[in-house]
């Protein structure tokens, strides 16, 4: 490990080739980078999620933490660790201080590793508009956390507001097995739905997109009911016979008329595992497209162009004064 203090962008680049040199072979084949945009009290929690994705995805991994970006005194610290405790990844954990957090991108772009796709994740509150911040223009898939954000249900507004082919949302990501469990459902039956009933709390960004997934493919608008946790999932066909999914801890009771229960697993994932999941495709992702599309109302996310042109948003400029009437 190399701490460097009160640095330059120079020295950086200057320090990861010195400890790549001595780390050998630990760091050839990487897949990616990984640009992680971090809150200081979620770094330690950002390293272990992307020590467990680097498992089956080798990266580069750039902790960006930004602070104070008010401050007109800019100071950059850096850690760099190559293979050690965060396993098969080359990883610099940047703390900018001041105005230099505002350009992050001027740090992060010479630290990409070449020819290979890059990736941006937000284990913070993400912008309101992601072309704010030209580390995710940079990207090639941009992956935020609804759950980050102060409102989840306005943070998925924003998402399909702000869509372009490449994005995706962690809260879709935690559906992966509900969705496996409710298709393996309808395997046994032709009959289409006719009604769709889903328990979770009320504004859970997960039963949202879950909603938005079950109307996209089977045409039926679900209804939610107050639950603690997305709890259940319940079909009514047209045929009259039923199917649903209810969840007990860690594994999920199937119920289906004409068919014995049938006892399901369905465990809650660590973020390392629903990271590594979202890394292994940098294409757009049409089925999460679709749920948001049919979650907002908002059309046409598919079509939008995936190429993101910076906007500068200086936060430290106060929003224009409305003229009297």
């Amino acid at each position: 490990m190399i701490a460097l203090w009160d640095t330059t962008g120079i020295d950086v680049v200057k320090a990861l080739a010195a400890e790549r040199r001595s780390a050998g072979g630990l760091t050839s084949g990487l897949a990616l980078t990984l640009i992680a945009v971090v809150d200081e009290k979620h770094v330690r929690e950002a390293e272990a999620a992307a020590t467990i994705a680097a498992q089956q995805h080798p990266c580069r991994l750039l902790i960006i933490v930004r602070r104070d970006v008010l401050n007109p005194n800019s100071r950059l610290d850096a850690e760099i660790v190559v293979g050690g405790r965060l396993g098969p990844c080359e990883a610099i954990v940047m703390r900018m201080h001041g105005r230099l957090a505002l350009h992050a991108e001027s740090v992060a772009m010479p630290l990409l590793a070449p020819d290979v796709p890059v990736v941006t994740w937000w284990h913070c509150e993400p912008p309101e508009g992601i072309a704010y911040d030209p580390l995710g223009v940079v990207a090639d898939r941009r992956i935020s956390d609804a759950y980050q954000s102060a409102d989840p249900t306005v943070a998925v507004r924003q998402r399909a507001d702000d869509y372009a082919p490449g994005d995706t949302d962690l809260a879709w990501t935690r559906l992966t097995p509900w969705r496996t469990l409710v298709a393996g459902a309808f395997e046994a039956t032709s009959a289409p739905a006719a009604s769709i009933v889903i328990g979770a709390p009320t504004g859970d960004p997960s039963a949202t997109l879950l909603a938005g997934w079950l109307k996209a493919r089977l045409g039926v608008t679900p209804t939610l009911t107050p639950a603690s946790e997305l709890a259940s999932v319940a079909v009514t066909l047209a045929n009259g016979d039923t199917l649903a999914l209810e969840r007990h801890g860690t594994t999920a009771l199937l119920r289906r008329t004409g068919y014995p229960d049938r006892t399901l697993p369905l465990m809650a994932r660590p973020l390392g595992e629903e990271l590594a999941e979202e890394l292994r495709r940098i294409d757009a992702d049409q089925p999460y497209a679709a749920a948001l599309e049919a979650a907002t109302g908002t059309r046409g996310l598919s079509e939008r162009s995936p190429t993101r042109v910076h906007i500068w948003h200086d936060p430290a400029l106060s929003e224009p004064e409305e003229e009297p009437v």
